[in-house]
């Protein structure tokens, strides 16, 4: 045990968690594995004859059902296969796309410094009352920030608390609750959502060819999850946490203490109001916001209508402004850090533009790598035809069942949060569950949306409390600068009580969703009967 009594980093439950994560391979050799896994399976399968008798195609010579039966991985025509299609089966797997898109956007404003100012804007001046709710809520905002929400939020609501005369790591633990405990709440679908529905559409289509993902499909889910974890995060900090973790007498610079809580602060974290540059860099970029509003608004409903198909079903009319919205957040993204970058001077010419996005193309290069296996795994995985027979044959068990449709979506929640404490990725658990929880409750009516939804809600809950999670060490080191004795032990259970609240908040949101049968997104219901093509 520690001197305060917490957990020593390699004992009780979370160590075990800690020795046991760490033990498991990269992502990417993960993956691997399970290729070579997938096709010793695949062998079995044709050997032992595994088939299942497809629910919605039938066999035009004999007017039955299609009977699908797996075939080995190993065959000359599979084999033929993998290396002829290489090219193609990475380069149209539809994540890739999605987030490379959006992300050469959103790399412009992170680099041109809008992210980060943005979010000092939004919480330097909170009233002290408020302080807690709009650093959550700025928080859980950051997320279309991706990285820049961690190293910027977090470690300043921290300097905002103290400047408060409230206790700093109260903030950064509020701050930390809401970028990662609240990792998909948000009032705006972003990269998130390009690569988890990249994902979903890739699952889908093992068993629903041509089943098209809509970006905005868990839209009105997210927003609704944003204002249902905001009051939580303000409960548990300022009635659970803080009251624990005392009064606060330290001080922002240590020359005005010597108390060991005292911190020395980096100057991009300092409680410094904006400058005039950086008040005329929001101001384009709120601007440049307009802007792509008015155009999209402009495609919707002026002349032609681009963005709608007048030729098609009514509820499919709208399909084309779902699909331009990975379009319509790169372009938002790149126009407005490129107004903010000319506020401040950052982009000097399009030369400076043109290196930004660039650079956001290197940071990719790992989920490159990543998606490269991740594509081969699902491929190999549809071309087997195991996700096939394992979602039909699921499906059929689930209806026996006759599990009620929120408590079986609330099962997919909880087991996603306990996975989550050991493979922290959101795109690789998700690339590992999706081929077979999306297809297997499609069979059963449960729209892919609803599997999105239940899903990021697991995701969500426990990233705060695994030592596996990638920002959990630098969290610990931004708590460590206001007490130096604050250990992984602390920090676990400091974000503990943050964990079961908002997974019982997920859970409560996500089975009365499903009860109501609340649309997700536009044109994204709860249920849908299985696409016939």
């Amino acid at each position: 045990m520690e001197k305060n009594g917490a957990l020593a980093p390699n004992g009780g439950f979370f160590g075990w968690i800690e020795r046991t994560g760490n033990k498991l391979p990269d992502p990417v050799f993960l993956f691997f594995y399970l290729i070579l896994f997938v096709v010793a399976l695949s062998v079995l399968a044709d050997v032992l004859g595994w088939s299942a008798v497809h629910p919605i195609e039938v066999d035009e010579e004999t007017g039955s059902n299609t009977v699908i039966a797996a075939t080995s991985l190993l065959s000359a025509d599979n084999i033929r296969r993998l290396w002829v299609e290489m090219p193609k089966t990475f380069t149209h797997f539809h994540p890739l796309g999605y987030v490379l898109v959006v992300m050469l956007g959103a790399g412009v404003a992170e680099r041109s410094g809008l992210f980060g100012t943005a979010m000092r804007a939004g919480v330097r001046n909170a009233p002290v009352f408020l302080l807690t709710p709009i650093v959550a809520l700025v928080a859980m905002l950051g997320n279309l920030a991706a990285d820049a929400a961690y190293v910027v939020l977090i470690p300043l609501a921290g300097v905002i608390f103290a400047a408060a005369g409230r206790h700093p790591i109260a903030g950064i633990a509020a701050a930390f609750a809401g970028v990662s405990g609240g990792f998909s709440a948000n009032l705006f679908p972003g990269q998130l959502d390009a690569l988890l529905f990249g994902i979903t559409q890739a699952a889908a289509e093992t068993v629903f060819p041509g089943w098209e993902a809509n970006i905005a499909g868990n839209w009105y889910f997210i927003i609704v999850m944003t204002f249902v974890f905001l009051p939580v995060i303000w409960y548990v900090t300022d009635r659970i946490i803080e009251p624990h973790l005392g009064h606060y007498s330290g001080a922002l610079n240590p020359s005005e203490n010597n108390s060991e809580t005292a911190v020395s602060v980096d100057d991009d974290t300092q409680d410094r109001p904006l400058t005039e540059g950086e008040k005329r860099g929001l101001r384009y970029a709120g601007f440049a916001l307009l802007g792509v509003i008015a155009l999209w608004l402009l495609m919707l409903f002026g002349p032609g209508t681009a963005l709608i198909d007048e030729t098609a079903a009514a509820e499919a009319q709208l399909t084309p402004f779902y699909q331009s919205l990975v379009g319509g957040f790169f372009l938002l993204f790149l126009l407005a850090g490129w107004a903010y970058g000319k506020g401040v001077g950052k982009i000097k010419d399009h030369r400076d533009l043109v290196k930004m996005m660039r650079d956001s193309m290197a940071d990719m290069a790992y989920f490159l790598v990543l998606a490269f296996m991740v594509a081969h795994f699902v491929a190999l995985f549809s071309w087997s035809n195991l996700g096939l027979i394992t979602a039909v044959h699921g499906a059929e068990t689930l209806q026996s069942l006759d599990l009620p449709a929120p408590l079986l979506l609330a099962l997919v929640v909880i087991f996603v949060a306990v996975m989550n404490l050991f493979v922290g990725s959101a795109s690789a658990k998700w690339a590992l569950l999706a081929p077979i929880l999306v297809p297997m409750l499609m069979l059963i009516g449960v729209s892919a949306e609803t599997t999105t939804a239940a899903y990021r809600v697991g995701d969500s809950a426990t990233n705060i409390i695994t030592p596996l999670m990638v920002y959990f060490p630098l969290i610990l080191i931004f708590c460590q600068r206001w007490n130096k004795d604050f250990g992984i032990g602390n920090l676990t259970a400091m974000m503990l009580p943050y964990a079961l609240w908002l997974l019982g908040a997920g859970l409560a949101l996500i089975m009365l969703w499903v009860a109501f049968e609340i649309p997700l997104g536009p044109n994204a219901p709860v249920f849908a009967p299985p696409p016939t093509s």
